[in-house]
């Protein structure tokens, strides 16, 4: 029985992360062809996308009765997303380079960003008016993206090299200033029949996931929120992992530490804030006690990195150090 609740969890986790970027690929074709910046698509479908395995888990966690969950998977996948996804980016590219731009904008926000969230889980719950809340400085994040962020278009338009199906973004960003129309007849079937799998498969691979979360953690007698801030955070990271490593590769720092920051901000105000309008989420003293001290540590030597203009492989190597502690921590190893 063991062995088949292991097979159904890392089943579930990949189809979680295979749905997910089969809705991205979809959903960036379909974007593009309505009319949708290079910007936008690059990095709120790119940066925001790569989210939706958290997001999905996280409504399901409330669903099924288990809302310690939600702040668990999020908590854990921003440490993820910055200890070992920055990490291991930055020791593949050698270096990645951080703009002025994400020094003077992106870096504060991701900061303020944590902060709100961790004032908000501090008192071990997070009711409504703190979801509103968390939504609210959302929508602001959001708006200021599409407003003052989308005239940078040169700068992201690369966001495709480091994808699947290169070719047809090339395509869709050439034929999107030949208007609407044309841009219409780009569309295929096959993206609305990606999307509509990819949505159903979401849904499908977070429910396995859930129930194999809670069945193992009887089984080896664990917490839940301990499978879920390292597990289930890790796989559920997975396609920013994919994302990044891509960029650092092909020595595009920013789209690499840019689908970071979407992705950070996206699990702390809106997977823990959607699932919040629905049931008080509950936060367990795993998550207060070691996540989040951990979270805060991590955003602030990203910030710290982020402020010196690069971050070496020296640096990348000690986040990923950092990550191994606190996965020691987390199971009570050191």
């Amino acid at each position: 029985m063991t062995f088949i609740w292991i097979v159904i969890f890392i089943v579930s986790v990949a189809l979680l992360v295979k749905s997910s970027d089969w809705l991205l690929e979809s959903s960036e074709r379909i974007g593009l062809a309505f009319g949708m910046s290079p910007f936008v698509v690059g990095i709120l479908i790119v940066g925001l996308g790569t989210s939706f395995p958290e997001i999905i888990a996280s409504i399901a966690s409330v669903i099924k009765g288990v809302d310690e969950l939600v702040v668990a998977n999020a908590v854990g996948s921003n440490i993820t997303n910055i200890l070992l996804i920055v990490g291991i980016s930055a020791v593949i590219g050698k270096r990645l380079a951080v703009t002025k731009n994400l020094i003077d904008i992106d870096l504060p926000l991701l900061a303020i960003t944590t902060g709100i969230l961790a004032i908000v889980i501090y008192d071990g719950k997070v009711v409504l008016l703190e979801s509103l809340l968390l939504i609210f400085s959302f929508a602001i994040y959001f708006a200021y993206t599409i407003l003052y962020k989308d005239d940078d278009d040169a700068d992201y338009e690369d966001v495709g090299d480091i994808l699947p199906s290169r070719e047809d973004r090339r395509k869709h960003l050439t034929g999107r200033a030949r208007g609407f129309v044309a841009n219409y007849k780009n569309i295929q079937p096959r993206d609305f029949i990606l999307f509509t799998v990819g949505v159903v498969g979401l849904v499908i691979g977070a429910k396995y996931l859930i129930d194999s979360v809670i069945r193992l953690s009887e089984i080896f007698n664990l917490i839940p929120t301990v499978i879920t801030i390292s597990a289930v955070a890790l796989g559920t990271s997975l396609p920013e992992l994919l994302v990044s490593v891509r960029a650092a590769f092909n020595n595009k720092s920013e789209v690499a530490l840019g689908n970071i920051f979407g992705s950070n901000v996206f699990n702390a105000l809106i997977v823990v804030g959607v699932p919040g309008l629905f049931s008080t989420l509950e936060v367990d003293s795993e998550t207060l006690t070691k996540g989040l001290p951990f979270l805060l540590l991590a955003t602030v030597l990203f910030v710290i990195s982020g402020i010196s203009k690069r971050i070496h492989i020296w640096e990348g190597l000690l986040y990923i150090l950092v990550y191994i502690l606190f996965i020691f921590t987390l199971f009570n190893i050191v």
